[in-house]
């Protein structure tokens, strides 16, 4: 089971949403290939786990300041 400080932090650069920048995968082995699907797995948990906390934390404050 891999912990989120197990995860490989990239720094933010140039590239796409949030500095992300595909690596290049043409020399890297299947082993490694598959092992980088896993940690990029983990890391689309982490980001779906942020948006749903981002929701109910949104759907809390709309119920709470919604006119009766």
């Amino acid at each position: 089971m891999m912990f989120e400080e197990d995860l490989p932090r990239r720094p933010v650069q140039g590239g796409g949403p949030g500095g992300f920048t595909p690596a290049a995968l043409a020399d890297w082995s299947e082993e490694t290939l598959r092992a980088y699907v896993e940690v990029l797995k983990a890391e689309i948990g982490r980001a779906e786990e942020a948006i749903a906390k981002r929701a109910a934390q949104r759907a809390a404050a709309d119920a709470f300041f919604r006119k009766p």
